[in-house]
């Protein structure tokens, strides 16, 4: 089988930044849509109220994951460090010992999903009207945790190589499944939230097939072949030392959107639609910057293991000029057309719309700082550093949203969502103006032991 593989030590660097974001691009925004599918179908045949019991869900369900979806970032990146080292026998360890540590992974993270999603809500303090429902939603979504993990494992894998078409490719024909079980679950047999769950979950089975399968036919270091999994302790010691801070990352900023949407909860549940739709609409810029996030952190980790250095300092301006530029233009064109965009998801409702144009204009606009905050986290993982960026954001964006929540946003004056919101914006400037000196410093520090 033809690889769709790119060495990213050589060549125009540029050039090959482009052209290996723009599927990964791609790939976010495909997901997101067929995700908005779930919002939209249910926003129009089954109510606000449904709307804003899949919304309440999100966060929960990203601090459930983010611990262990972490771990594939630290396969993608030691996979990375072996490819451009050369190292092809490590290569083939890690993806072997990647593949079953998703699975342990996923005997977890369905345990938990499952019997404690009810719990989980009324903690975060989901109104009465809304818990039932978003309860079963998270409980059939973690039925198929299993394979959402073994996209992302896979997929990380594929990226470290230099693939970032197949994992698009994947998605499409997944996510086209999606949207049509959608209609059918939800129109035909009026299966409402847990109609999309479904179709969520069956597509994510579809898209793990596809990646492993494309894993299989590899003839390369990356080449899976399920009777060799192994736990080898080298290669997922290091998967754990630069996953596991990844994850606890991931968790903990998640935390403070737990947190915060416990907050918006409080505000009852047209305020609670209205953010829905609108963080949804957000995921599309999101997404198109978070791309760049993986670029920096793939060509940054194959420059590494080749020492190339210079490489990796042009890889940071490219990454960071580039995300800026995306994430300034798409933040304010999504906000001109909030009106619209929110009345696909919640058609009709002027008081949710207001809110989430509210949501847009705190977060939207100012979008490109979190790009710029993502990207150099990347670029300090991609050098091999994991606890460091765990350490700035718990400190930058989790601690300080925390406090801002607990002190500032007390205050009966400030007790409105332009104050809740403007915590986003605070703390994406100042976590990536520290990781921004992290990383010059630590590059500078690895140049002079050359």
């Amino acid at each position: 089988m033809q690889n769709n593989s790119s060495d990213l030590t050589e060549g125009p660097l540029f050039k090959k930044i482009i052209l290996y974001t723009i599927p990964i691009i791609l790939t976010g925004v495909l997901q997101l849509l067929f995700n908005a599918a779930d919002l939209v179908v249910v926003g129009r045949y089954c109510g606000s109220i449904s709307v804003a019991a899949v919304g309440a869900t999100g966060a929960l369900i990203n601090l459930i994951v983010s611990l262990f979806i972490g771990l594939s970032v630290g396969a993608g990146v030691t996979v990375a460090h072996g490819l451009g080292a050369g190292k092809n026998e490590d290569v083939r360890r890690t993806v072997h010992t990647a593949i079953p540590t998703a699975l342990v992974i996923s005997v977890v993270l369905t345990v938990i999903g499952v019997c404690g999603s009810r719990f989980f809500l009324l903690l975060m303090g989901t109104p009465d009207e809304v818990i039932g429902l978003s309860a079963t939603y998270m409980r059939i979504y973690f039925c198929g945790i299993t394979a959402s993990m073994l996209y992302n494992f896979g997929s990380a894998i594929l990226r470290a190589a230099g693939d970032t078409k197949s994992p698009l490719y994947f998605l499409t024909a997944a996510g086209i499944v999606n949207v049509i079980l959608n209609l059918i679950f939800v129109i035909i047999f009026r299966m409402n939230v847990a109609g999309v769950a479904l179709a969520t979950t069956i597509s994510q089975v579809m898209s793990a097939v596809l990646v492993i399968r494309a894993l299989m036919k590899r003839d390369d270091p990356c080449r899976f072949e399920p009777s060799k999994m192994h736990f080898y302790r080298r290669q997922l010691i290091r998967i754990l030392q630069i996953g596991f801070p990844a994850g606890i990352q991931g968790s903990l900023f998640s935390i403070s959107n737990v947190i915060i949407q416990s907050s918006v909860n409080s505000f009852g549940s047209v305020v609670m639609s209205g953010n829905a739709a609108a963080g949804n609409i957000e995921g599309f810029v999101y997404m198109s910057m978070n791309a760049y996030s993986q670029t920096s952190i793939n060509f940054t980790g194959q420059n590494y293991g080749a020492r190339k250095f210079d490489r990796i300092r042009r890889t940071m301006f490219i990454c960071l000029i580039s995300v800026f530029v995306t994430g300034a233009v798409l933040g304010c064109s999504a906000r001109l057309a909030g009106n619209p965009l929110l009345s696909i998801y919640i058609p009709g409702d002027e008081d949710a719309i207001s809110v989430g144009l509210i949501r847009m204009t705190y977060i939207c606009v100012p979008y490109f700082l979190c790009g710029l905050m993502d990207v150099t986290t990347g670029l300090i993982r991609g050098i091999g550093h994991s606890v460091l960026p765990m350490i700035i954001t718990i400190a930058g964006v989790c601690g300080l949203r925390i406090v801002w929540i607990y002190t500032v946003f007390r205050i009966p004056k400030y007790h409105t969502l332009q104050c809740l919101y403007f915590s986003y914006t605070l703390s994406w400037s100042l976590t990536f103006l520290t990781e921004l000196i992290v990383f010059i410093y630590l590059l500078r520090k690895i140049r002079a032991q050359k």
